[in-house]
C-alpha cells in the first residue's frame, strides 16, 4: 500500500526544515496554513457529523502528541 500524507508532504516537511532557503520555506508555511484553515476545518465537521469516533482518534493522536515552543529547554 503506497505511503499517503497527513498534513504535509515529504518536500514541506524539508521546506520547513529549511531545506530548500528561507523562501521556500515560508511559500510551504503559506500553503500548509491555508490547509489547516479551509481544508482541515471542513474535514473536522464532516467527521464531527458522520462519524465522530474517528474524530475522537483525531484529536487523540494531535492533542497528545508534546509540541516544544522555540527556545523550550525543558524538552
Amino acid at each position: 500500500m503506497a505511503k499517503t500524507r497527513a498534513l504535509l508532504t515529504d518536500t514541506e516537511r524539508e521546506q520547513i526544515a529549511g531545506e530548500h532557503g528561507d523562501n521556500r520555506k515560508y511559500q510551504a508555511a503559506s500553503r500548509i496554513r491555508r490547509r489547516i484553515d479551509e481544508e482541515l476545518t471542513t474535514d473536522v465537521e464532516v467527521l464531527q457529523e458522520q462519524h465522530p469516533e474517528l474524530l475522537k482518534e483525531l484529536r487523540e493522536v494531535v492533542c497528545s502528541q508534546p509540541s516544544e515552543q522555540p527556545g523550550d529547554s525543558s524538552a
